[in-house]
């Protein structure tokens, strides 16, 4: 897979914490998104307890989706998967985010070059003070500041990005609102992905109805997997 190929016009992406999901629950989840038929799986999380190239492979060994490493830090690189998004968190003004441990991990992605997808990573805070703002060291940008939000998303344009990311945080109170959603994609033509806070059907069609290329579903699928069948219902709806 190269960033051509990604991501598809209103697709659903399941995204699998390698220290939050057991091998049981893990088939169990696949089976829905199979019959679902769930366009990606990324993998990836806050922390490492567990590996991710094991993960990885119990994924490629029960079904033929897409398997996209999404990395929390440097410990969960990996070649394994069919494509990598190289996050930069442009939200926040944390250099080693930004740059430094992209530098790191430059040698080791060399050989995936054609399978790196460029990412503007943009968190936006709706409500709660999240995982990835305590692990980043950074702030989320105000729900209520739409235009630091889309100012942000067109400088990740503008460096070359190939998708932004709009990311209310794992477990957020909220999911991000429409309106946030609605600006950045009238004022870039890049992909938009969003996640964090969808736990229901009505948010996720109203994400979509936004303008969301891309819906990525994580906790919410966790503690209802019924939830990842009805994104993929919603998607096909509107497709």
């Amino acid at each position: 897979m190269t960033k051509s190929d990604f991501p598809k016009k209103k697709s659903i992406a399941l995204l699998l914490d390698p220290d939050k999901i057991t091998e049981g629950s893990l088939i169990r989840t696949l089976e829905v998104a199979v019959k679902s038929n769930t366009d990606y799986i990324l993998t990836g999380g806050s922390l490492t307890f567990n590996s991710i190239d094991k993960l990885i492979d119990l994924v490629k060994e029960s079904c033929s989706i897409p398997v996209i490493l999404f990395p929390g830090n440097l410990l969960q690189l990996s070649l394994k998967a069919d494509a990598v998004l190289l996050l930069s968190l442009i939200s926040g003004r944390n250099p080693e985010l930004l740059i430094g441990n992209h530098v790191i991990a430059a040698p080791y992605l060399r050989s995936a070059k054609e399978r790196l997808i460029p990412v503007g990573y943009i968190l936006v805070n709706c409500g709660t003070k999240t995982s990835v703002e305590y692990i980043s060291q950074t702030e989320a940008i105000p729900s209520d500041k739409t235009d630091i939000v889309v100012a942000t998303a067109l400088a990740g344009e503008m460096l070359g990005l190939h998708m932004i990311y709009l990311e209310a945080g794992s477990g957020s109170a909220a999911s991000i609102p429409p309106a946030v959603i609605s600006a950045v994609r009238d004022n870039v033509e890049i992909p938009v992905a969003v996640g964090g806070g969808l736990k229901s059907g009505e948010d996720i069609r109203k994400t979509f109805e936004a303008g969301a290329d891309l819906i990525i579903l994580g906790n919410g699928c966790e503690k209802n997997p019924g939830l990842l069948a009805e994104a993929c219902r919603i998607r096909d709806s509107l497709r």
